[in-house]
């Protein structure tokens, strides 16, 4: 029995506990909430439904805990129901509906803890969406490992999502990102504003390559820009490759320039009321949805201002079709909740719920308990591709996202380098590879996955209920972290998980010892091993990160 199963069974009993006492069903919540106590000895599951309604229903919370204890007296699967305290009802469950479990999970193998709790809904995620002026660096890498796991959960539970990356190829950045490449062709300093690193000669050299006529072409750095943004661009987008993170939309920032959807946003703001004139330039009156000032939108000298962009984007978005527009910004971005909150409200959307800002705080690398400051190649910061080859992809990706995107985070790369179970990816890695070798030795005992076999009700020991608990939990865990865009939950509840079955697996064999006989507990434990195998190899698929069959 899972715990959405028993959250309704509890519901059943609460309907016919209001039916039969006269109470008004109305009190009733459309879902019951059920956790597992951190006493074992309080059962399997506890809930304070009574505690919850009692008092709108008219009668003692204890009373009511009382009736329904005994409504769910009859219910498959429930072994007891006791009451506690001033209202809380602890639930044990029978071992065999505890342990079918196990075969549920094996049956739904990949599909275990998908849920349709989002239910198709259209959500626009956008993230790292770097400019294209340089390799990806540790902040942008942060949101590829924590905006790829975000989509995976939505998608987990039930969303359309598309991934997009916003390529910023409008304004002075690329202009000078082409005057950083010209002057290295020229073998000039780079411009004071302009951009360093042995990566800008490495792409001036390529653009040469190409175009061995560039510096003599009418417009050199016109020739720099074209191909040298390209150039980077599939540098960035060949990084992100390799590290697991590929996007459905590359949106160019220029294209809504040349469309004319910069002015028809404005012309849309305008429509709703918010658009003001004031010294030649016309404003955005954001201060009337929290913003902490008007924003001038079109300047005096009839240049678009920056919200403008930001207000066409966001507008394409919606006539795309995505109810829900998520934008992962960096630390820096702070001031930009607001005003693209503010900038949605203007356009008559909802800006609780249309839109949503996100802000990963920053991540520093540490060696020998030394902090890394700089890539050799890219002058003034750490890249992807650097963290990568310190620590490998898998760890990268756990690491930068097992840590809220509202902490700042500390990589030691010693840390995530080693092969021992201080390190949380490899301690999750290793139950992966655990659990594989234990069914590959139970095969060659001859024991394996029989239907015939499998007896749920042998399933006993407080470790292997401790286990199943556990397991029992992906889904509401997947459903949580993508609700509350948290993805760090899961890293965490996969860590707990191999603590669980750590434990379980040094008192409940699968194999018996020497000549011992093989029996139908160790058949029926080699479901739970699979399962839990299932199971963390899922949650790391989540994360992007692999589930090794051997170390």
């Amino acid at each position: 029995m899972t715990p959405d199963a028993l959250s309704a069974a509890i519901l059943t009993a609460a309907r016919a506990v209001f039916t039969e006492r006269g109470l008004d069903s109305a009190s009733l919540p459309d879902a019951v909430t059920v956790e597992r106590p951190r006493n074992p000895e309080h059962g399997d599951y506890a809930t304070n439904i009574a505690l919850q309604i009692a008092k709108r229903a008219g009668v003692k919370p204890r009373d009511l805990a009382g009736w329904l204890a005994e409504a769910l007296a009859t219910t498959d699967g429930i072994k007891t129901t006791d009451v506690a305290g001033p209202g809380f009802l602890n639930i044990t469950l029978e071992a065999a509906a505890q342990g079918e479990l196990a075969r549920t999970i094996v049956q739904a193998a990949e599909t275990y803890g998908r849920t349709d709790t989002l239910d198709k809904k259209r959500i626009n995620l956008e993230f790292v969406s770097a400019n294209p002026t340089g390799p990806v660096h540790i902040g942008g890498v942060r949101w590829a490992a924590v905006g790829d796991t975000l989509a995976r959960l939505l998608e987990a539970a039930g969303a359309d999502v598309t991934r997009e990356y916003y390529f910023n190829d409008h304004g002075a950045q690329i202009d000078r990102f082409a005057k950083s490449l010209l002057a290295a062709a020229r073998s000039e300093p780079a411009p004071e504003d302009g951009y360093g690193g042995a990566y800008i000669a490495e792409i001036a050299a390529e653009v040469l390559r190409r175009r061995p006529d560039a510096l003599e072409s009418p417009d050199p750095q016109e020739v720099f820009r074209q191909i040298g943004v390209d150039l980077m661009f599939d540098e960035v987008k060949r990084s992100l490759h390799d590290f697991g993170v590929d996007f459905d939309v590359y949106f160019h920032e220029n294209s809504l320039f040349e469309s004319g959807a910069v002015e028809r946003a404005v012309a849309t703001l305008r429509e709703h009321g918010h658009i003001f004139e004031r010294d030649g330039a016309v404003w955005l009156r954001t201060t009337d949805f929290g913003d902490d000032k008007d924003r001038p939108i079109i300047k005096s000298n009839g240049e678009a201002a920056y919200i403008a962009g930001d207000a066409a984007y966001y507008l394409d978005k919606r006539a795309r079709g995505f109810e829900v527009c998520i934008y992962m910004l960096g630390a820096d971005h702070t001031g930009y909740v607001r005003r693209l909150k503010s900038l949605a409200a203007c356009a008559g959307d909802d800006p609780n719920y249309n839109i949503e800002v996100l802000i990963g705080q920053l991540v520093n690398l540490v060696k020998d308990g030394q902090p890394v400051r700089m890539s050799k190649r890219a002058g003034t910061v750490v890249t992807m591709a650097e963290l990568v080859d310190a620590i490998g992809v898998d760890a990268s990706r756990y690491a930068l996202a097992r840590s809220s995107v509202n902490q700042s985070i500390d990589i030691d790369l010693n840390l995530w380098a080693r092969r021992t179970n201080d390190n949380p990816v490899f301690y999750v890695q290793y139950v992966a590879a655990r659990t594989a070798n234990v069914t590959r030795n139970a095969r060659d005992v001859g024991i394996t996955l029989d239907e015939t076999a499998f007896k749920p009700e042998l399933l006993t020991h407080e470790y292997e209920s401790a286990l199943l608990g556990a397991l029992a939990e992906f889904p509401r865990v997947i459903a949580g972290a993508a609700e509350l865009r948290e993805p760090h939950r899961v890293a965490h509840y996969l860590e707990s998980l191999a603590a669980t079955y750590h434990r379980w697996y040094d008192e409940c064999r699968v194999i018996p010892k020497g000549d011992e006989e093989i029996t139908d507990v160790n058949r029926t434990r080699l479901w739970l091993n699979v399962a839990t195998r299932t199971v963390v190899a899922n949650g790391l698929r989540l994360l992007g990160v692999t589930a090794p069959e051997r170390m």
